[in-house]
């Protein structure tokens, strides 16, 4: 192990990075051709994946930042993308599903999604891949322990 920070070296800012620019480089197409953020992406996609989520839920699932999800949430709803309805037993939870427009727009976005991932990977075999997987779920599992 190393005595010093070098930034450069230092693995979590080397995963920011890497995140950063994978979610920059694909955002554009996304941005430019639907005018969706990558915020409003993920809660396009998540409740494509799981229909009737709270914006508390939707947080939690993605582990984006409540007020991000919250502005996230108020553009969709305002532009016709998500419908919200209040549940009946606590009005203050809320309920969003994907409009038709917003569904059209995950069926749209996801196959742009799913290549943009096939051309990120093409260079990497099988093995690696796998391998780079187990490694990420072991990172995940041991900061999460860290972080209680």
């Amino acid at each position: 192990m190393k005595d010093e920070l070098i930034l450069e070296e230092f693995l979590p800012y080397r995963l920011s990075i890497t995140s950063h620019t994978v979610s920059t480089n694909i955002a554009r197409v996304y941005e430019k051709r639907f005018g969706v953020s990558i915020p409003e992406w993920r809660v396009i996609a998540i409740l494509g994946r799981y229909p009737g989520l709270s914006a508390v839920e939707v947080a939690d699932r993605t582990l984006m930042d409540k007020v991000a999800v919250s502005r996230a949430v108020t553009k969709l709803i305002k532009n016709g993308r998500i419908d919200r309805e209040f549940a009946d037993a606590d009005r203050r939870r809320s309920i969003l599903n994907l409009s038709e427009q917003g569904r059209q727009v995950h069926n749209e976005i996801a196959p742009l999604a799913l290549q943009f991932e096939r051309e990120l990977l093409q260079d990497i075999g099988d093995e690696d891949y796998a391998k780079f997987n187990m490694v990420l779920e072991q990172l995940l599992e041991k900061a999460s322990q860290l972080g209680d």
